[in-house]
């Protein structure tokens, strides 16, 4: 037993280790470099640190083979392989605001709202238990050096388990379930693409430099198991949700006293805020859905199914990005009208300058605005853009 722990605490330190993700960094052309500090002299000279000059002036650039980079600005590196670089940062993305902001919605306007509902629903579930996780448990990101990281936003952020990892496997897992039984959907290939979308994420979080490996395969398999133990509850949990008098109270008062009681930590991180974006993105939408269900104006498909692939002509294509680029649109112009708005709002209510970034941070300004911003986003996708498609034609 005793060489069993021993061996199992060598393989947990093996797969946390640092210098484990250096090296696939390095494997795939991504190199720290020691960078030279060069200063624009008033005579027309560059200096090198070391070396002085009165005429110098402060501001200055660093030159790190070949790449100049900013002094504030974040790590020196060199790049050998572009089309990782790219590939790499493409797929990160894939787990951002950026990606939930067109994607999700994009699911609902231009396919089937069931699975943009299933899809938020077990994303904000996920989501919250991994935030959560990583602030209870606060294992340390790999150390930079020798790791290069590429991110800066959520530098503060404890490691275990990557929330990366985990949304990339529920959402990308959770389509491919959902969809095979709406639509005629070959399985293998489904879960071939799901696969490798999800594999590509979980690396870009060793490439850029967020992650080991270990909160990498932790993400992974606490999305795997969380998806199996609600699978044979999904249908049954959306039955109430849509159908409950409930709903409407206890999808947003539940959210926001999960966000407002998110655990607290000694320094300030950017997870309780996400969290708080996650979870009003899911109040919103349930919300919206059980309201579209109550006024007979849902758009959800109708069997048997499952159907046929919708066709892929120049019309529903032109069809489809209206909609896309349009509804993106309006989210992001809801994001930031609401987002002015509540912030002014509260910063009114407990006289602080809503200019000051420390404001922001504090828990009875930050939450509120940030749920009511996300919650609101999610009532104008579900609500409103579906009725506006709909007098506009576009659907």
């Amino acid at each position: 037993m005793l060489h069993m722990n021993g061996a199992m605490f060598k393989l947990i330190t093996y797969l946390q280790d640092s210098e484990l993700v250096a090296r696939f960094q390095r494997t795939c052309g991504l190199f720290a470099v020691k960078s030279e500090r060069r200063r624009t002299c008033g005579n027309g000279h560059l200096q090198v640190d070391g070396t002085e000059d009165r005429s110098c002036t402060s501001d200055y650039t660093y030159q790190a083979n070949g790449y100049n980079v900013d002094a504030a600005s974040g790590p020196q590196y060199q790049v050998r392989n572009v089309f990782l670089y790219y590939l790499f940062l493409v797929s990160a993305a894939l787990g951002r605001e950026v990606f939930y902001i067109s994607f999700l919605p994009c699911v609902h306007w231009n396919l089937d709202p069931f699975l943009c509902r299933r899809l938020v629903n077990m994303w904000a579930v996920v989501m919250y238990i991994g935030q959560v996780l990583k602030d209870t448990l606060k294992m340390p990101r790999p150390l930079a050096p020798p790791v290069v990281r590429l991110e800066t936003r959520v530098s503060a952020e404890y490691g275990m388990p990557s929330t990366h990892a985990m949304a990339a496997t529920t959402i990308f897992f959770t389509f491919l379930f959902s969809a095979t039984h709406r639509f005629q959907i070959q399985f293998e290939s489904g879960l071939l693409l799901a696969v490798l979308l999800s594999i590509l994420v979980c690396l870009s979080r060793l490439y850029t430099g967020m992650h080991s490996v270990l909160d990498v395969i932790g993400g992974v398999l606490i999305s795997a198991v969380l998806m199996l133990l609600t699978y044979p509850a999904w249908d049954a949990f959306e039955r109430v949700q849509l159908t409950s008098p409930l709903t409407p109270v206890v999808s947003v008062v539940l959210p926001f006293l999960l966000s407002y009681c998110y655990p607290k930590l000694d320094h300030y991180s950017t997870t309780r805020g996400d969290t708080t974006i996650i979870l009003g993105v899911g109040a919103g939408c349930s919300a919206g859905y059980w309201l579209n269900q109550q006024l007979g104006q849902t758009s959800e498909l109708k069997g048997p199914f499952p159907l046929p692939l919708p066709p892929l002509t120049p019309r529903t294509l032109a069809l489809g990005c209206a909609r896309s680029t349009l509804g993106v649109a309006v989210l992001l112009g809801t994001r930031q009208l609401a987002k002015s708005t509540s912030l002014w709002a509260l910063c009114t209510w407990h006289q602080v300058s809503p200019s000051d970034p420390l404001t922001r941070r504090r828990r009875e300004i930050e939450v509120p605005y940030k749920f009511s911003t996300y919650t609101a986003m999610g009532l104008v996708h579900t609500i409103l853009l579906d009725r506006a498609f709909r007098q506009l034609g576009l659907l």
